[in-house]
């Protein structure tokens, strides 16, 4: 009887702690990395909605300071026709009251845009070459009533995008996750990740 007791106390100090084998760890593994497949395509959805949110602020902004620029000098920057602005560097040079600004003797500092972290490769911010890109690294596109009749045509969007012609002084659009716009018609799928100022 000692001589089995003695065997038993031998053994358990043999064996130590009990530890995962590797069949275990590798169950583990699996069930995380699975988990993880699951949640990115909703992580994913939040940043693209996150990314929406922001260019739709922007959009809002330049209208609301190309307008302001209206106010303050009776005459929107650089607008001779409705031709949308495809190039924003010369009015965002405006609206940010830059020393290059010939339309703002003031400086006033209508816009206030930050800086992309990558100048190269602008997302978010003014680039290298002075335009404004959106969250996906396109460049805003802004149309102006340069004729002053309150209306903006053509308009950009033959579907889904308001009264035809557009009844305001400025409006002003991203091309989206794509890079691509289109129609307007949400169900052709053109432009359904485009993000627009007038609506």
């Amino acid at each position: 009887m000692e001589l089995k007791r003695m065997r038993n106390a031998e053994r358990g100090t043999r064996n130590g702690p009990k530890a995962f084998t590797l069949i275990e760890l590798l169950v583990v593994i699996t069930i995380i990395a699975i988990l993880m497949a699951l949640l990115f395509p909703a992580f994913r959805s939040v940043q693209d909605q996150a990314k929406r949110t922001q260019a739709k602020n922007d959009l809002t902004q330049i209208v609301t300071a190309t307008n302001a620029f209206y106010t303050e000098y009776g005459k929107y920057p650089l607008a001779t026709d409705d031709t949308p602005i495809t190039n924003n560097a010369a009015l965002l040079t405006e609206l940010r009251g830059l020393p290059a600004a010939t339309e703002n003797p003031k400086q006033i500092v209508f816009l206030s845009p930050p800086d992309a972290k990558d100048p190269i490769h602008p997302r978010s911010g003014i680039g290298g070459d002075g335009q404004y890109y959106d969250p996906w690294g396109n460049p805003y596109i802004i149309a102006i009533d340069g004729n002053y009749d309150n209306l903006i045509t053509p308009k950009p969007y033959s579907a889904n995008a308001g009264s035809s012609p557009l009844r305001s002084g400025v409006i002003a659009w991203s091309l989206g996750k794509d890079g691509k716009g289109g129609s307007g018609d949400k169900n052709a799928g053109a432009a359904d990740d485009d993000v627009i100022s007038w609506q």
